[in-house]
């Protein structure tokens, strides 16, 4: 039996054990108004204040024990669906482990926390904007899956800047990436637009870029000032929507003293992911306090 399941029995039975208490009690008060309403009327003295008082005083804490039973069915029945699209830091490519990448940590983290998740990971990789944007136009299966969704996480544009490299490789200057540098920022506006589209109550996070090269180039500073200012389209183009949050990923290894890589040296391994995720919960706490109340 799943810990969810086993949950939601204890408190059926609790609830319902309330709910037998409140009719029991409601009915026991209605024998008391009337026996007391067939006295003679020179019996109401001093003892039928003081039961007025108390009855009300019972009916105060039956509503307060009413309103504890909503809340709690309330939490208990909420069940927050995540929706992650993106490229291969979302497919989990590079966890050693299997578990999906920051993603599947992330799922285990909420878990443990009784936070009742459910998970739709859409993760492809490769994926550049563009490509993220066909499969969101064309993909019921995506869309099907954000019309349901209370938060969407998103790791796009490192394959675009990764292009701009192999088009260039043979000459690398920095024109080409500012360049492409504005289109991204359109590509990345016209993927909000689609989500916010299909679910406008949907909080959207995107996730910055990090350097995968910083440990092998990291005195090359041109590498460094073109994903900040990448960072910094990612960020204006978030600071466009209300419910579009930027989480900045560019400092997450940078002090790291174990290897947080994996064999081909680009995408993270399973502890590479596990400081992304742990990033990623530190800006997800408000939106899922606000969706689980």
């Amino acid at each position: 039996m799943s810990k969810k399941v086993f949950i939601f029995i204890i408190v059926f039975v609790l609830v319902a054990g309330i709910a037998i208490f409140l009719l029991f009690f409601q009915s026991d008060n209605k024998e008391k108004t009337t026996d007391s309403t067939s006295q003679p009327s020179e019996e109401v003295t001093e003892e039928t204040e003081e039961e007025t008082n108390e009855e009300n005083e019972q009916e105060s804490i039956t509503q307060s024990v009413r309103n504890a039973v909503k809340e709690a069915l309330n939490f208990f029945q909420k069940d927050t669906h995540i929706v992650a699209i993106g490229d291969s830091l979302t497919q989990g490519v590079g966890d050693e482990t299997g578990n999906g990448g920051y993603i599947g940590i992330l799922d285990k983290r909420l878990d443990e926390k009784n936070i009742n998740v459910t998970f739709d990971n859409f993760g492809k990789r490769g994926n550049r904007t563009d490509h993220l944007l066909k499969r969101l136009k064309k993909n019921p299966e995506i869309n099907e899956s954000l019309k349901k969704a209370d938060l969407v996480l998103i790791t796009i544009g490192a394959n675009d800047i990764m292009q701009i490299m192999k088009d260039n490789f043979m000459n690398l200057r920095e024109e080409p990436f500012i360049e492409g540098r504005g289109p991204y920022g359109e590509r990345l506006s016209q993927i909000m637009d689609h989500i916010i589209g299909v679910q406008p109550e949907a909080e959207i996070y995107l996730l910055g870029f990090f350097n995968p090269f910083e440990k092998y180039f990291g005195d090359i500073e041109a590498l460094n000032q073109i994903l900040t200012r990448w960072n910094n389209e990612s960020l204006q183009v978030t600071n466009q929507y209300e419910q579009v949050h930027y989480i900045p990923m560019q400092d997450i290894y940078q002090y790291e003293t174990e290897k947080v890589f994996s064999d081909d040296n680009f995408h993270p391994n399973h502890k590479g992911y596990q400081l992304m995720a742990e990033r990623v919960i530190t800006y997800l706490e408000n939106g899922l306090q606000e969706v689980q109340n």
